[in-house]
């Protein structure tokens, strides 16, 4: 079975004689025995010759089926919140900007901003609360309403990549315009750096990029903004807190008694901090037997409904444990949103409905 480093090892043999800047890979995926990767170029001329030699060295590493997405490099673009976070420094924390072109709009954070914030949050790492947050988004915008995401987990980006997103922000009057995907704007701090760097900051510059996120943003008119924040109660959960004190929140955990109980504490702080919390869910709930159709409960049972007594609050779903039938090949690709039409989908677009409900809109 081909894997993902023998994929590598084939890619970097054929790429040794050009240099870092004029051929760059991103996205690669492998799964049964089928490629798919972006290549960055700094020159289209190289694409004919570069696309044969990477198709001759994968299909000999195992590969039976290769596809590729070339596009060109971009050249680093004008500041901001972009440019900041591409030259791992906060930009200056500054107020919200007005007036920059036709159709532009200003903060968020505006009072007479009429956006609902939905915090997506968990106890600790590894429940799928990034998941969760990028499904709700699509179903959400596949009810017709106008939505955004932001990706708030600094350290631990990933919603880009869930949602097969291969393309970067562009900078338009001095404000950044977030990608648009399944019909969700996304930001994340993932679109500033190069090749999955490590984000080592303190507290602060945490809080002043998440404000960079909110007030250099050209986010449009939206309905729902939903935060995939980091797990545990940490800096940016608290900035968080502080800078959107009229967010609601949902708290996501597993059905695992200890996952629960950690999850319990997030809860604690959003009720401390008088953000009201919309309700539970319990993500990898169960696991449908191929064979039977009939539930395994492999974390156990019972968590997300007894986090959700304790936080007086209702358990809005429980989603079963399964990878989303999509392929590589499809034009809208991507690793971790499910088919509107599928199961796991289905129950999505029912947890959309409650947190509709539950938000007057």
């Amino acid at each position: 079975m081909l894997t993902r480093e023998e994929a590598l090892e084939a890619v970097g043999s054929v790429t040794e004689a050009y240099s870092a800047d004029a051929v760059q890979f991103r996205d690669v995926v492998v799964k049964d025995r089928q490629v798919s990767l972006t290549v960055v170029l700094a020159s289209a001329e190289t694409k004919p010759a570069l696309e044969s030699a990477l198709r001759e060295a994968l299909t000999q590493a195992g590969a039976e089926a290769v596809h590729f997405r070339f596009r060109e490099a971009q050249p680093a673009q004008g500041s901001g919140a972009g440019s900041a976070a591409a030259n791992k420094q906060p930009a200056a924390e500054s107020a919200p900007v007005q007036g920059h072109g036709a159709g532009l709009t200003s903060s968020l954070l505006d009072p007479e901003s009429k956006v609902e914030f939905i915090a997506v949050a968990s106890g600790k790492g590894g429940v799928g609360k990034s998941t969760v947050t990028v499904n709700l988004a699509v179903a959400l915008a596949r009810k017709g309403k106008r939505v955004g995401i932001m990706d708030a987990d600094i350290y631990g980006f990933s919603v880009p990549d869930m949602m097969g997103i291969e393309t970067r922000p562009e900078l338009v009057n001095d404000r950044v315009i977030p990608i648009e995907r399944f019909g969700v704007k996304v930001i994340s701090m993932g679109f500033f750096v190069e090749d999955n760097s490590p984000i080592v900051w303190r507290g602060p510059m945490l809080g002043k990029m998440l404000r960079n996120f909110f007030s250099e943003i050209e986010w449009g008119e939206l309905d729902y903004l939903l935060l995939d924040l980091p797990p545990g109660t940490g800096d940016v959960a608290l900035d968080v807190h502080q800078i959107i004190p009229q967010s609601k929140e949902i708290i996501v955990t597993t059905p695992h008694a200890t996952a629960a109980f950690v999850a319990a504490r997030a809860g604690a702080m959003a009720i401390k901090t008088n953000h009201e919390i919309i309700g539970v869910v319990e993500n990898m709930a169960y696991y449908k037997c191929s064979k039977c159709g009939e539930p395994e409960y492999i974390f156990g049972r019972g968590g997300g409904a007894k986090l959700a007594e304790s936080l007086h609050a209702d358990l809005l779903a429980q989603i079963p444990l399964g990878q989303p039938d999509n392929h590589i090949s499809e034009p809208d690709f991507s690793p971790s949103v499910y088919k509107a039409e599928s199961e796991t989908g289905q129950l999505y677009l029912e947890l959309a409905d409650r947190v509709i409900d539950r938000c007057g809109k």
